[in-house]
């Protein structure tokens, strides 16, 4: 039996399932599917992802649980699922993550049982993870959708970081390492997707997520 925590998540979840039914039913969908994004840091997936989401809100973005603390103006159930290392780490022990890892000292996982209850039910879920996750979802979800999202050149990642005003040197040089080791695993995903022309992007990726019936 999972722990409570994964249960509390799972409840929080259902809350929302009647914002959804109407459009399982409108859509024509009948079976649930998982796609799975990623990209190096600055790339702009997550940009991508929300206009995404404005142009098809019957699909459903994954709530990552964490253990750091909300910044201003970040909702439990809503931006995370905030919880305590204690807990954290309760669920790791029992395997109650697809995915998860810990970046500057705090963890960050995908809690299993709310995806599974929503591709029971016929949703299209979204995750938006780091290279590190998307693999270990491969693990546990070989059907899935993976698409890498690259930047035009490691030129034009590092202008757009640096664009950002909000990393030292050093970090962006951090930055940029990692970039260049996410980017020679692109190969390991469905699809990859330069993010050039935003709009052009965000068609691919489109096409991409909802061409995904003939994928795997």
């Amino acid at each position: 039996m999972g722990s409570p925590i994964a249960a509390e998540l799972s409840n929080a979840l259902s809350n929302t399932d009647h914002l959804t039914s109407n459009r399982q039913t409108s859509n024509g969908r009948n079976s649930g599917r998982l796609i799975v994004l990623t990209g190096p840091s600055g790339v702009g997936k997550g940009t991508l992802l929300q206009a995404l989401l404005q142009r098809h809100p019957e699909l459903k973005l994954s709530i990552s649980a964490t253990t750091r603390s909300p910044r201003t103006g970040e909702i439990d159930g809503v931006n995370y699922y905030f919880i305590t290392r204690q807990q954290f780490d309760l669920m790791v022990s029992e395997n109650e993550f697809i995915e998860w890892a810990e970046f500057a000292n705090n963890c960050y996982g995908t809690p299993k049982r709310s995806v599974e209850e929503q591709l029971a039910a016929g949703e299209w879920v979204v995750l938006e993870i780091e290279l590190e996750g998307a693999r270990q979802v491969r693990q546990s979800f070989p059907e899935a959708t993976r698409i890498f999202i690259l930047p035009p050149s490691i030129q034009e990642l590092e202008s757009r970081i640096r664009g950002r005003g909000q990393d030292s040197d050093d970090a962006i040089d951090r930055r940029l390492q990692r970039a260049k080791a996410e980017i020679d695993a692109a190969n390991e995903f469905d699809v990859q997707i330069i993010n050039d022309e935003f709009n052009e992007a965000l068609d691919r990726l489109e096409q991409t997520v909802f061409s995904a019936t003939v994928v795997g």
